[in-house]
């Protein structure tokens, strides 16, 4: 097998989040198996910065073991994307053919890297892009589709419908899920009779380190507590959680608190603010220790096509509660029997006095979620499963 070639907006070692995470981890793994991989992207940093602001140097690094090739952005018109971005998060849909065009054109692109894969592509085997709604994606795909393969995380958002999207993703040589419940929806928006398709999901770190001892002498949070592991913002429904929270502290007489570790900031409500605590980002150590000190882990977004919080929380033996919205995060629970879900109020009142009520049955859950991460995304598992799938597309 010649080089693959991993296609994504920006990267670094400590970038957040689950498309970066996986690119990143598998890089490092498939590095280990002597797979011969280089990190294609842009001289951005981060999501949540300036996407016409090259940080980086443009050029070839080696970072951790893993060769990075960086370019410069093309100059974007971030006002006009903003508009038509702004009509996407609020669902306002359909876009005009026009607005699609400024969606796509508009974000963060790279001539300069779209040059290198064409001019260079008889040196890869594979190109992978990741995710699906970036204009890195969008229009290195199309560059050479028969030595593509797309990692899209998917989500039922209204960004998947988008009319542009779909004679491109048809067209790719393969195309990889995290779960189940992503390809159901990738097969009901998009034509991929000629695609190859494959679940692989991601892998996760097995070997964690906790101390319930540590976070709660740290932080001095002694009573029990629902945490919060992520981005606070409203794409995530942090906002729900805390109203569902205050609410159920106004219905129960309970000492549970909230517990909230991740970056960006919302307003907590004055009812609750002596009960939840905004620890803001955390270590990893930290991270690890406030799984097992918590009483449950809550994800309430109701778009997620992984969730490496959920894996990382049962790793540390504590059950979790999920937006039942969410196909992907329901049926991690429902395939483990790890936790529960709500759909409003009243079920998430039912789940967590039950968990908070029920210490023995909390604690079988949270060891049946550590089994079936340690059975299905284990990263010796989940690399071999991609080194497979990469060959049989030659």
């Amino acid at each position: 097998m010649k080089k693959i070639g991993f296609v994504i907006p920006w990267f670094g070692m400590d970038i957040p989040g689950g498309a970066e995470s996986l690119v990143r981890d598998l890089a490092l793994h498939l590095t280990e198996k002597n797979i011969d991989l280089e990190i294609l992207t842009t001289c951005v940093k981060a999501f949540n910065t300036d996407w016409n602001f090259n940080y980086h140097k443009e050029g070839v690094t080696i970072e951790n073991g893993i060769q990075v090739r960086r370019f410069k952005v093309k100059k974007r018109a971030a006002a006009k994307f903003d508009m038509v971005n702004y009509k996407l998060m609020n669902n306002q849909l359909p876009l005009s053919t026009e607005e699609e065009q400024i969606f796509v054109e508009e974000m963060i692109n790279s001539t300069d890297l779209y040059h290198f894969i064409e001019e260079n592509k008889e040196e890869y085997s594979v190109f992978v892009f990741i995710p699906y709604m970036f204009g890195t994606t969008y229009y290195g795909m199309q560059i050479c589709p028969e030595k593509t393969v797309v990692i899209p995380c998917f989500h039922d958002e209204s960004y998947l419908y988008l009319d542009i999207f779909k004679k491109p993703f048809s067209n790719v040589k393969g195309m990889i899920f995290l779960s189940s419940p992503e390809y159901e929806i990738a097969k009901k928006v998009y034509n991929l009779e000629n695609v190859s398709t494959k679940v692989l999901g991601t892998g996760v770190y097995t070997d964690l380190k906790y101390s319930i001892e540590r976070f709660q002498k740290k932080y001095n949070i002694l009573d029990p507590f629902i945490l919060y592991a992520g981005r606070k913002d409203k794409g995530k429904n942090v906002h729900i959680l805390l109203k569902y929270f205050s609410e159920y502290k106004q219905r129960n007489k309970t000492s549970l608190k909230l517990v909230l570790i991740g970056g960006g900031d919302i307003e907590i409500p004055s009812s609750i603010k002596e009960d939840v605590h905004d620890l803001g980002f955390v270590s990893t150590q930290d991270k690890y220790d406030a799984y097992s000190a918590s009483t449950l882990l809550c994800q309430p977004s109701s778009n997620e096509s992984f969730s490496l919080v959920i894996m990382e929380s049962w790793l540390c033996n504590r059950p979790i509660l999920v937006n039942s919205e969410c196909a992907v995060t329901k049926n991690f629970v429902q395939e483990s029997n790890g936790g529960l879900y709500f759909a409003n109020y009243f079920e998430f009142e039912g789940a967590v006095k039950y968990i908070e009520t029920h210490k023995q049955e909390a604690d079988i859950m949270g060891k049946q979620g550590r089994n079936y991460v340690m059975n299905n995304f284990a990263w010796d598992v989940i690399v071999d499963k991609y080194i497979k799938f990469f060959l049989e597309l030659e």
